[in-house]
């Protein structure tokens, strides 16, 4: 099959398109600039690379042409310049919608947020959700996946431990009450994905994708020190002291410790959706559980932050 996926060189559609083009099948990738981690992807024979954005649809129908279906894997957790949540999760869904039906695509595979709903007061969560109704009433065949916080190698959850324990192993729980998470791995992410864009399952419906098992980010936390051979200190801090780091951290770094939106993703909890919707199926279930094995496959190569992370430099 021939598979189009936007955010193609950006976390989930990176991994998507190593086992796509792994298991023989053609792989459009569309992103705005290669990475350095992309280029194998690009040298590989059956992917193409095409530097496009969610912009222009007549771009995006050219893009799509001859595609089976498109993984739509692009968005953003903060917002910088002309990269706003508007622009990127809505327009940009809306653009991508009306690209597939013009290129004759037949399926849709939207990656959302598990608790992505409107009037919740949250500029992410509500674009999310506007993007997930732009897909439901596309007419086309679609998935949308509800994920909870996916981790593996290339990740914001284990990149950000594991360079914040080598600096200053200091972790601030969010919230004086910590709320769970259901760590998703990105390969139990993708085998889903692939059951949507591939076999026809999940076909027009809303399916929520969490891990199989259930902690605190403070536990993740002491799993990953253990595994780099670090002792880290955890503290309890209220909500408003991680949203103004958050804030610091947006304006200062290229790819924030934490985010504003990743602050009320914690404070919330990653456990249910909200609204309520379907699980994946009992074979499609991730089965992974947050191990050491599973913490060492993820890691980025270890060490400290360093100047050349923060915005300035």
């Amino acid at each position: 099959m021939k598979i189009a996926i936007t955010g193609g060189t950006g976390f989930v559609g990176r991994h998507l398109a190593e086992r796509l083009a792994r298991d023989g099948h053609h792989v459009v990738l569309l992103a705005r600039g290669i990475r350095a981690d992309g280029f194998g992807l690009r040298e590989h024979p059956s992917v193409d690379f095409v530097p496009a954005d969610l912009s222009d649809p007549k771009a995006l129908a050219c893009a799509f042409s001859g595609c089976d279906a498109v993984a739509h894997c692009a968005g953003i957790n903060r917002q910088i310049g002309q990269q706003t949540y508007q622009r990127v999760h809505i327009q940009g869904t809306a653009n991508v919608t009306q690209a597939a039906k013009t290129a004759g695509v037949r399926k849709i595979v939207l990656i959302s947020f598990l608790r992505a709903r409107p009037n919740c007061g949250s500029a992410y969560h509500e674009s999310k959700w506007e993007a997930e109704e732009l897909v439901r009433n596309s007419g086309l065949d679609h998935t949308i996946l509800k994920c909870g916080m996916i981790y593996g190698r290339g990740d914001h959850m284990l990149d950000h431990l594991s360079h914040t324990i080598f600096t200053l192993p200091i972790f601030a729980k969010v919230g004086l009450r910590e709320k769970p998470i259901r760590p998703v791995p990105i390969q139990d992410l993708v085998d889903v994905i692939c059951a949507a864009l591939l076999d026809g399952r999940l076909s027009r419906a809303t399916v929520a994708v969490t891990g199989a098992e259930e902690l605190y980010l403070s536990e993740a936390v002491r799993r990953v020190g253990r595994v780099l051979g670090k002792k880290t200190l955890i503290l309890p801090a209220p909500v408003w002291f991680l949203y103004t780091l958050a804030h610091v951290f947006e304006l200062t770094m290229r790819v924030p410790l934490i985010a504003l939106a990743q602050v009320r993703i914690l404070e919330e909890g990653v456990v249910d959706a909200a609204p309520p919707c379907a699980a994946a199926p009992n074979d499609l279930q991730p089965s992974r559980r947050f191990t050491p094995e599973q913490i060492r496959t993820g890691l980025p190569e270890p060490g400290p932050f360093t100047l050349r992370d923060l915005r300035c430099v």
